[in-house]
Formats: structure tokens, sequence, C-alpha cells
């Protein structure tokens, strides 16, 4: 079976990762839902996979010899971001499945914490989670919007993988 070549495909990446963004700021800004600092975090690893696609479309790097570890490296690229981006999701799925009243505290806003405390505390802080990032406050066929994106990112990985070990002629 041949695979078809990879800019097009790299391409419909990249529009995904635009409709996705499109839906986050939709949901923020027309809905008015706030973003938690968890999905803060997802929207730049979504941010993040969209550029290593734009950068493969641009690029477009031809699988001869030379180039062959070029265009291994942007599937690799996007494989470690998906993978990063859904352990944050899955922080958030779990978050969203505990009780109440065994979730942190509410933390400050991002821009305080990055105005306030030093870079590794509030990394800390928002890797851990708080109530506000465990509150499902929109479904779309049942799904949280972390668990939607969880899909889209395990989705992401899936392409990244393909991309990184497709032979080559």
């Amino acid at each position: 079976m041949t695979l078809p070549a990879s800019r097009p495909l790299y391409l419909l990446a990249f529009i995904a990762c635009v409709l996705l963004m499109g839906a986050a700021l939709y949901l923020e800004h027309i809905v008015g839902l706030e973003p938690c600092p968890l999905c803060i975090v997802q929207r730049v690893a979504v941010i993040l996979i969209a550029l290593t696609c734009l950068a493969a479309v641009l690029h477009n790097p031809k699988p001869n010899n030379e180039k062959r570890t070029t265009a291994r490296c942007y599937g690799a690229l996007v494989t470690l971001i998906s993978v990063f981006g859904g352990a944050i999701a899955s922080r958030q799925i779990w978050l969203q499945h505990q009780p109440a009243d065994e979730l942190p505290a509410c933390l400050p806003s991002l821009d305080y914490m990055l105005d306030v405390l030093p870079f590794q505390e509030m990394l800390s802080l928002v890797f851990s989670g708080t109530a506000e990032c465990a509150e499902v406050s929109w479904t779309f066929l049942g799904l949280s919007i972390a668990e939607g994106t969880l899909i889209a990112f395990v989705c992401f990985a899936v392409f990244g993988l393909m991309q990184l070990v497709r032979r080559v002629d």
C-alpha cells in the first residue's frame, strides 16, 4: 500500500490544529468560558503541533538520503508534542473525575503567577491542577473539552508516528 505524500498530510494536520484553536477561541470569547491553566498548556501544545506541521509543509523534505532524517524529525516532533499535550489533557480528565472536596483550591491567574512566582514553582502549580481545572462547564457528544482534546492529541501522536516510521522510497 502506498501512502500519500507527506506534504498534504501535514497540511491537513495543520488545518486541524487551526480548527481546534478556532474552537477554543470561540468557546473563550463567544461562549464565555475562561480557560484554566491546564487548558492554556494544551493550547500551547496544539500551537506547537501546528507550527511543526506548517514547517513540514513549507520545507517539504524530499525522501532522499540527506533529507530523510529531516523528514523523520517532523514526525518525531509532532509525536513528542502530542504525547506531552495528551499527558496534560489526561491530568485534567483525572482531576475532573475526582471528588470536589479532594481538589486543591483555585490558583491565581496565570499572568499573576508569571509576574510573582519563580518559573519552576509556577510550573509546578500549573501542572498540579486545581478545582478550576476540574470543572466541566461544556460538553460535546458527552465529552468534556479535555476529553475531546485528548482524542485529538492521540490522533496527532498516531499521525506523527506514521510519519516517523513510514517507508520512504
